[in-house]
């Protein structure tokens, strides 16, 4: 879920400013303030805007007196983007927040808008952080916080199944929770995961690097084929490659030792240095070295370096499987 990232914790203050660009977690923010203006009076009325619908004089016209003095709830998206006029127009009601009306501004952050983002924390606003999760790690922690807020438990391991399958988008991956929670009983392990997202899972980037890491060329540009016919972004498979072939070489430089030290000192969950235990045998710091450039360049060339991006990906895919299997 969005944190907070202040102290006020009721989502009825005056003003919520939600800051990032992580769609789940901006409409979450908003979802919030809904339920609870609704809870305190069923007929609140709800406004939603985009900074064109949004025009000078518009915010006042909505936020005056009523004679009914209804609740109401103002959104504000992309206010980042809101004309200059319009700005000042956020300003100044900021200063003074109309009775029974919540403000809801969600801003990406950055240098774009800064101005206003800066007036609505000096003003006091409740503060919703909504980052994009760029990093394999947060969407695992994302997971994880799904099942909790279910009241549901599972395995580490099927938190990363889940991840591996449904790759980076966060609305894909809370509904995957909240199906698995709605159908299976008990703790929920990656065997449940693999039943019920097997074809997701061998269409995925981290499928083809896993294949590629064991030296297994012909899987892994089958589950290449099958990933691009089903929409991955050529990006993701790159850097699936790359995490896999660091993660060997990070595995083969570590001293020996117990997996919960290893992980420690890698940055790594316990499962997952067994994992690559079993995947680096057969490889060389050559290798490694080889199978990085390969993937480097792959990277190049799916983001326009190259005129084909799947005949990179494939030349990556069987220069990492040799690279396994480099003595």
């Amino acid at each position: 879920m969005a944190t907070r990232k202040n102290s006020t914790d009721d989502p009825l203050a005056p003003v919520t400013l939600a800051v990032g660009q992580e769609d789940l977690l901006l409409d979450r923010a908003v979802q919030q303030v809904v339920a609870a203006a609704r809870a305190a009076d069923a007929d609140t009325d709800v406004r939603d805007l985009t900074p064109d619908q949004l025009q000078p004089g518009t915010l006042a016209e909505l936020t005056s007196p009523s004679l009914f003095a209804e609740r109401k709830v103002v959104v504000v998206r992309g206010a980042q983007d809101l004309s200059a006029d319009t700005v000042k127009d956020v300003k100044s009601y900021l200063e003074a927040p109309a009775e029974e009306i919540t403000l809801v501004l969600l801003h990406a952050g950055g240098a774009k808008g800064k101005g206003l983002l800066d007036a609505a924390r000096k003003a006091g606003a409740r503060e919703v952080a909504c980052p994009k999760t760029t990093k394999a790690a947060e969407r695992l922690s994302f997971v994880r916080s799904e099942f909790r807020v279910l009241g549901r438990s599972a395995t580490p391991e099927a938190g990363q199944a889940l991840v591996d399958s449904i790759g980076s988008d966060l609305r894909e991956l809370a509904s995957a929770v909240a199906q698995l929670c709605a159908d299976v009983e008990g703790t929920i392990d990656e065997a449940v995961v693999g039943r019920y997202y097997t074809g997701r899972a061998e269409a995925s980037s981290f499928t083809v690097a896993d294949r590629a890491v064991e030296g297994r060329a012909a899987e892994a540009l089958e589950a290449l084929r099958w990933s691009l016919s089903t929409g991955v972004a050529p990006v993701l498979i790159t850097s699936a490659l790359a995490q896999g072939v660091r993660a060997i070489g990070k595995l083969s430089s570590a001293r020996g030792g117990r997996p919960a030290d290893l992980a420690r000192e890698l940055g790594m969950p316990p499962w997952k240095i067994d994992r690559v235990r079993q995947q680096m045998r057969g490889w060389t710091p050559d290798g490694v070295a080889l199978a990085l450039r390969a993937v480097a360049e792959a990277d190049a060339g799916v983001k326009g370096g190259g005129d084909d991006p799947e005949y990179a990906l494939e030349k990556a895919v069987v220069t990492v499987a040799r690279a396994a299997r480099h003595r």
